[in-house]
């Protein structure tokens, strides 16, 4: 049997004010913390981003392709420690250095009647391997975009990709890409 997953209930300053179970604080569209980590690389010159498509059996948003990995994270938990635990999880990838480069609240309503109702915090790292062994129950599979190639994808076809995904996006300064 799967052991309950709970979420950190936030008040509007990232404050906590509460735990509660997953499935019922999405249910209830109740504020609470969560992470975005983008994994980028370097091929031949041009930064890439790692997508995932999320298993299509996912509580939300299930088949749509999002951030290299995105989850909430445990009480107690710092948001960077919880960032690199669910990349482990869901991507396979274990890596040393993830960069806390901000946060953003949104709230999203899906067909299901769940809500996302999240203070994200954005992550960045760097990972430079082909090979993924990403967890299949949570992933339905991956690729390596360049992000003006992702960007225009958005825009022909926003249907594709998760609501936090591109708001996410706006949050990692365009510096910090150029440095890789």
């Amino acid at each position: 049997m799967k052991q309950k997953e709970y979420v950190v209930l936030l008040d509007e300053n990232d404050n906590q004010i509460g735990l509660m179970e997953k499935m019922e604080a999405h249910r209830l569209g109740l504020l609470h913390r969560a992470f975005s980590v983008f994994i980028f690389r370097k091929k031949n010159e041009v930064v890439e981003l790692l997508l995932q498509q999320r298993a299509q059996e996912k509580y939300h948003c299930g088949g749509l392709w999002t951030n290299s990995c995105c989850s909430h994270p445990r009480e107690g938990e710092p948001v960077i420690e919880a960032g690199k635990r669910r990349l482990k999880e869901e991507m396979g990838i274990d890596i040393g250095f993830l960069e806390h480069v901000g946060s953003f609240l949104y709230r999203a309503e899906f067909q299901n009647g769940l809500i996302e109702h999240e203070i994200d915090h954005v992550l960045i790292g760097t990972f430079d391997s082909d090979s993924i062994d990403f967890n299949q129950d949570e992933v339905d599979d991956y690729k390596w975009i360049e992000l003006e190639q992702l960007k225009l994808d958005m825009e022909e076809s926003p249907e594709k990709f998760t609501p936090w995904l591109e708001k996410a996006l706006l949050v990692i300064p365009d510096n910090k890409i150029k440095v890789l």
